[in-house]
C-alpha cells in the first residue's frame, strides 16, 4: 500500500464556493477505482505557521493502481479546475508497507511519465507559486 500526502493552501482570490468547488473535484477525484480510501479536508495536525490549511491523503494498493490513477480520466479532468486554485502545494511525503528500497525512484518515474505525456499538466503545475516535494 502507498499512502499519498497532499497539503495545500488556496489562493487568496479563490472565493468560499470555489473552494468547495475545488474539494468536490478532489473527492471526484478520490473516488476513482486505483483509490483504496481516503480523507480530503482541513489540515487539522498541520503547524499554522507553514500555511497549509487543507489536505488529501489516499491509499493506493501498488504501483499498477497508482499508473492508473495518474491517468484516470477523472483524475486528468480534474486537474485543470483544482490546481489553478492553489497557492501552495506539498506533495508527500508519501508512506508505503512495501519493503522495496526502489520505491521512491519508482513513483517518481510514475510521475515523470504523466509528465512527459501531458505537456500541460506539467505547464499547470508550474504555475503554482509554491510547490514542494517530499
Amino acid at each position: 500500500m502507498i499512502i499519498h500526502t497532499l497539503r495545500f493552501a488556496f489562493r487568496p482570490e479563490t472565493s468560499e464556493a470555489d473552494k468547495e468547488r475545488v474539494l468536490a473535484a478532489i473527492r471526484r477525484t478520490a473516488s476513482v477505482e486505483s483509490v483504496s480510501f481516503s480523507a480530503v479536508g482541513q489540515a487539522v495536525l498541520n503547524d499554522p505557521d507553514d500555511g497549509y490549511t487543507h489536505a488529501y491523503y489516499f491509499g493506493i494498493e501498488d504501483l499498477a493502481a497508482l499508473e492508473r490513477y495518474m491517468h484516470d480520466p477523472v483524475h486528468l479532468a480534474g486537474d485543470p479546475e483544482i490546481i489553478p486554485h492553489f497557492a501552495k502545494l506539498h506533495i508527500g511525503p508519501d508512506v508505503s508497507d512495501d519493503p522495496d528500497p526502489e520505491l521512491s525512484a519508482k513513483i517518481a518515474a510514475v510521475n515523470d511519465r504523466k509528465l512527459a505525456m501531458y505537456p500541460e499538466w506539467k505547464e499547470l503545475m508550474a504555475t503554482i507559486p509554491e510547490l514542494r516535494f517530499g
